[in-house]
């Protein structure tokens, strides 16, 4: 089996590259690298290797970014497995799918590679946006594109202390948030949530870098998980995120979870959107999107 990294060198703020230096020197078995040296650059890396004939182990060496776009270079393709070496900020890609943890583990897996099928999920919105773990609209959306942007998280990343950019602008956002109005149509059902924080359609538990947002999710039982966050209080809301990382914010009653193949959302007014994390604009005033499985699965690592 022909083993692939690719590197990312801006993910966790530069300490990636860091570590793959580190990680590199241990490696005993043949293998291949490629840098990443601008966004969506992995995509098109993965998407060369679509043809090969041969095995291919294609290791992300970066975030959760990094593996979504290897992720969609890789779907569909037979031939191609993926797995990652955890070296973002969040991870979140990690705590589901799990991860090799050093060089050995990856030489003892090519030596009786096991794999399982799991799902992407997607939505088209003038383009075709895909997603591994979960896509938001509002509040969660917000804070994750804020934190993208600021230069706070390289300050606390090189502190070893980044995760708590996030509660920054969990508060910051908090403060300033305007909530929203969102249509939802799954089956026969068309459900009106007034006041809304947030709406997440996730493929799996966490996000937020270790927040269970979605308990329930699976990674390959072919359905999406939404959730729900709606005429809650600023503070109220304040205490359920501090619930999010056990799951246990499932128990108020201002949040509804659902689960279904398919989704329909609507906004009454445009919202910022994420797809695992990164910037995927605002979501259309008015306009009904489907969030569902693509047709196109992908196979990663199945570890012992």
């Amino acid at each position: 089996m022909k083993t692939v990294f690719i590197i990312n060198p801006a993910a966790g703020n530069g300490r990636a590259l860091k570590k793959w230096h580190r990680f590199e020197k241990t490696i005993q078995f043949p293998f291949e690298q490629v840098v990443t040296t601008h966004p969506g650059h992995a995509l098109a890396i993965a998407t060369d290797y679509r043809n090969s004939q041969r095995d291919i182990l294609l290791i992300g060496f970066g975030g959760d970014g990094t593996l979504r776009e290897i992720i969609a270079g890789a779907a569909g393709a037979k031939t191609l497995l993926v797995g990652s070496v955890a070296a973002g900020s969040g991870n979140d890609f990690a705590r589901a799918y799990g991860t090799f943890n050093d060089a050995q583990a990856i030489e003892q897996f090519r030596e009786k590679p096991l794999s399982t099928r799991q799902d992407l999920g997607e939505f088209a919105n003038g383009k075709v946006f895909q997603f591994v773990s979960s896509s938001g609209i509002g509040f969660d959306a917000e804070i994750s594109i804020a934190v993208n942007r600021s230069p706070l998280k390289k300050k606390l990343n090189q502190l070893g202390i980044g995760k708590l950019v996030y509660l920054v602008y969990v508060i910051r956002t908090l403060l300033k948030f305007e909530k929203f109005t969102l249509s939802v149509k799954y089956d026969d059902n068309l459900v009106i949530y007034e006041d809304v924080w947030l709406a997440t359609v996730s493929n799996q538990p966490y996000f937020g870098g270790g927040m269970k947002i979605s308990p329930s999710s699976k990674t390959n039982d072919g359905l999406l998980e939404l959730t729900v966050v709606h005429q809650i209080s600023r503070l109220k809301l304040l205490l359920v995120f501090g619930t999010v990382f056990s799951g246990a914010h499932t128990r108020f009653k201002e949040v509804s979870q659902m689960s279904n193949t398919k989704f329909w959302l609507s906004t009454e007014k445009p919202v910022c959107r994420h797809v695992d994390g990164d910037d995927a604009g605002t979501s259309p005033a008015n306009e009904m999107i489907a969030y569902t499985i693509s047709q196109n699965g992908w196979q990663s690592i199945k570890l012992n």
